[in-house]
């Protein structure tokens, strides 16, 4: 019994260097799953993450950020999850906690155990019994957010 437990399998020096062709193994384009949801960042919990946050379709804070989020499509609080920083996004969904500036330009729902602390400008609002929010509220129709948002960054020259 000694015996067999020295002797080892011996494999090919160049196994892992082998190409498999596998008909119908090539990979799609994009993975099943709905529009957006290819650039998706989680921050877990017990993470934290401070900076500049672009070009993200999908957020989902289970952790802390402190950052601002630009470029992207939806930001998800969860429960456990804390954001303070600016943010502009389509849609904000907040089940934890969020401070700073929010821009929504489409939705923004808090719900029961949200909590939305500081300056607030979207489309629709939606807050579920138990959601709280404190601060500033400015609800205007999308295309007025968008605008607003857009006439911001422009700076102005004053002839003299």
């Amino acid at each position: 019994m000694a015996e067999n437990s020295k002797s080892l399998p011996q494999f090919p020096k160049d196994l892992g260097k082998s190409v498999l062709n596998i008909p119908g193994s090539t990979r799609p384009e994009r993975l099943p799953g709905a529009p957006g949801e290819g650039r998706r960042l989680i921050v877990g919990r017990e993470i934290c993450l401070s900076g500049e946050i672009t070009a993200c379709d999908t957020l989902v804070v289970e952790g802390q950020v402190e950052a601002n989020l630009n470029d992207s499509h939806r930001i998800e609080i969860t429960e456990s999850g804390y954001f303070k920083g600016r943010v502009d996004i389509a849609i904000a969904e907040i089940k934890g906690r969020f401070e700073g500036e929010l821009i929504a330009r489409e939705r923004l729902i808090i719900y029961k155990t949200g909590r939305v602390t500081g300056t607030v400008t979207c489309a629709e609002i939606e807050i579920e019994r138990g959601g709280i929010m404190s601060g500033a509220v400015d609800v205007a129709t999308a295309a007025t957010t968008l605008n607003s948002e857009k006439n911001n960054n422009k700076s102005t020259d004053v002839a003299e």
